[in-house]
Formats: structure tokens, C-alpha cells, sequence
């Protein structure tokens, strides 16, 4: 199964631009403000709520999700629209190394977590940002693990 939001990169940029001509405008408004004082000190409002909203845009987390289970394979890719923001994630490994997972959700902000087993140190926690993903891509990306962490149980049971 293949689940991306790829497609809505577009949207994103658009998004981010947006946000950025806003706190733009919002500076020169302020410096504009500064010398028309008609709202006094409520003028830094103009950088303010801007600011506060391409915060939130970031904090949010990376905005492009790509999963694969096709093969024999798990790959993981996020990455974020504006390249020098965020180092992008990419992770590739057997499905027969999935132990478990589990999606947490706060408010707006939603991530993924893969624990995976590894030589060295036993298990590896894997941490991916799904925000921007919608609803029912959420759902299928559970659905696919499930049956990945499902099949690795039930081997597991075969071989004790």
C-alpha cells in the first residue's frame, strides 16, 4: 500500500507563501502604524498574530508523508516544502523488523512512531510527522501497519 500527499505540495507552497506575504505586510503596516498611530499600542498586532501563524505552520511538523509496504520493505519518507527547515527523514527496512507502532495525537499535532527491531540495541523508535495527512490516509497507513505488525506476531508464534 502506498500512501503520499505528494500531490498537495502545491497547496503547501501556496500556504507558506501566503503566511509570509502576511507577516510582510504586517511589518509594514506596523512601521506604517508607527508613524499614523491611529491604534496606538495594539500595533505590534500586526507582526504579532502573522508571526504566530507561520510558527504554527512549522511547528505543525513536515508536511510531506510518503509510505510504502510494496515488497518486502517498509519505506518512510517526510520531509518539509521549504528544503534548509527541516533535514528530510527517509528510512527503508524489512517488514519482519516492525515490532510495533503507535500514532499520537495533540491537537494539531500528529506523530508517528515505529519501533523497530535492530543488532545493536535491540529496538529503534523511529519518529515521523503525519499532520498534513488527512483522515482516511491516517486510517489506511494504521490499517497497513496493523497487518504488517499482525503477520510478525503470528511468526513469531509459529516459531516458539
Amino acid at each position: 500500500m502506498r500512501i503520499s500527499n505528494r500531490s498537495k505540495i502545491a497547496i503547501y507552497n501556496f500556504i507558506n507563501m501566503m503566511l509570509l506575504l502576511i507577516l510582510v505586510g504586517g511589518i509594514i503596516a506596523f512601521f506604517l502604524e508607527d508613524r499614523l498611530n491611529i491604534l496606538g499600542d495594539l500595533s505590534y498586532l500586526f507582526i504579532a498574530i502573522p508571526a504566530a501563524m507561520l510558527c504554527t505552520f512549522y511547528v505543525i511538523g513536515r508536511q510531506i508523508f510518503e509510505y510504502d509496504s510494496d515488497g518486502e520493505a517498509l519505506n518512510f519518507r517526510n520531509r518539509n516544502i521549504v528544503p534548509f527547515i527541516n533535514k528530510p527523514l527517509s528510512d527503508e527496512f524489512p517488514k519482519y523488523k516492525l515490532i510495533s507502532y503507535e500514532i499520537v495525537d495533540m491537537f494539531l499535532i500528529k506523530r508517528l512512531y515505529v519501533k523497530v527491531s535492530s543488532k545493536n540495541t535491540g529496538s529503534t523508535m523511529l519518529k515521523y510527522e503525519i499532520s498534513y495527512l488527512s483522515k482516511k490516509e491516517i486510517k489506511d497507513l494504521k490499517f497497513s501497519l496493523n497487518k504488517v505488525v499482525k503477520t510478525n506476531n503470528e511468526k513469531k508464534e509459529l516459531i516458539k
